[in-house]
């Protein structure tokens, strides 16, 4: 288990798991971050491109943060990192993931739960063009799984600039999130998520007409449907479930070696909480992992403060205190 010194308690006012997902986008007031983006070519002949916020001072440490599905520079959680950032003289860098930026990427891939190529690219870059500045990692979401899979594919051969990583309401089981996510209120996440992503595909067939036609996409009601017709042939995968069972996070807890924070809610409207208890024994076997599953919180949530109009972010304060533990 990992030592909060100040766990988080949702407050009687946001204790609905819906009330603490939505409340970031609906109600969170943005203060935006005076950030460049930048573009990186990758070695398939596409790009990334980076978010970045200078550091006060050559010395101080750098946080590389991975978003989620269809998220980006303004997400909730984004924003109120770079703040956090700032305010303690950080650099930090948010990996746009390809079709996430101001431009459609060059290439057919999109970006899944199971692409690592990208991370790995940037994660070696910052460590070779930096290597004395430490380097922790945040993934959230989609890119929390994207970072416990790097991490465990990698093991002993991360870069040593990576001294510590933080992952935020993980999909561990991605089959499962999947059906999850299907079901009741929370349907109303999955029908934004297929809005966009339906978009993204018609975009780019501009370039590659022979993606899914517009029926397909209209027969994909869910988001088991679109890797199905989508992610799962695009990425060289046979189906939905295989690119779930061979992406999943929690199939690579065991190669982690760098010291990771798994910050989760039980009430995540994204995922069963009897996932959580997998992911509690797989990380019982493993020092690296530090568990901290806590009631409420929903999915990237973990909204407190006594009144909601003194309003605490208790993930973000949560990745710096963490990493600044292991500094």
């Amino acid at each position: 288990m990992a030592h909060a010194p100040h766990p988080f308690r949702a407050p009687w006012w946001a204790r609905n798991p819906h009330v603490q997902t939505m409340w970031g986008k609906f109600v969170r007031r943005a203060r935006p971050v005076p950030t460049r983006l930048e573009r990186w070519d990758t070695p398939d002949g596409d790009f990334v491109d980076l978010v970045r916020l200078d550091a006060a001072a050559p010395d101080r440490p750098r946080l590389l943060l991975l978003h989620g599905l269809e998220g980006g520079e303004r997400s909730h959680y984004a924003q109120g990192l770079f703040g956090e950032a700032r305010r303690r003289g950080w650099a930090m860098d948010l990996l746009l993931h390809r079709t996430c930026g101001p431009e459609m990427n060059r290439t057919r891939r999109f970006y899944h739960s199971g692409e690592t190529s990208d991370v790995a690219f940037v994660v070696d870059r910052l460590a070779r063009e930096t290597p004395a500045r430490p380097l922790g990692i945040c993934g959230v979401s989609l890119g929390g799984n994207v970072l416990l899979k790097y991490l465990g594919e990698r093991g002993p051969e991360v870069p040593g600039a990576v001294f510590a990583a933080i992952a935020v309401s993980v999909p561990y089981d991605l089959a499962r999130g999947a059906r999850h996510i299907g079901r009741g209120f929370a349907r109303v996440y999955e029908r934004n998520f297929l809005r966009s992503l339906r978009g993204k595909v018609v975009a780019k067939r501009e370039r590659f007409p022979d993606l899914a036609d517009d029926a397909t996409l209209r027969r994909a009601r869910s988001i088991w449907d679109f890797d199905d017709v989508v992610t799962a042939p695009v990425h060289g995968f046979r189906d939905a479930a295989d690119y779930y069972a061979r992406s999943s996070a929690l199939g690579f807890l065991a190669g982690v070696h760098v010291p990771t924070l798994l910050l989760s809610a039980a009430d995540d409207p994204f995922l069963p909480a009897a996932v959580l208890d997998e992911v509690r024994a797989a990380a019982a076997d493993n020092p690296a992992l530090y568990v901290e599953f806590t009631a409420h919180g929903g999915h990237v949530g973990f909204v407190g403060g006594r009144a909601p109009w003194r309003v605490e972010y208790y993930a973000e304060r949560r990745t710096f205190e963490f990493l600044g533990e292991r500094l």
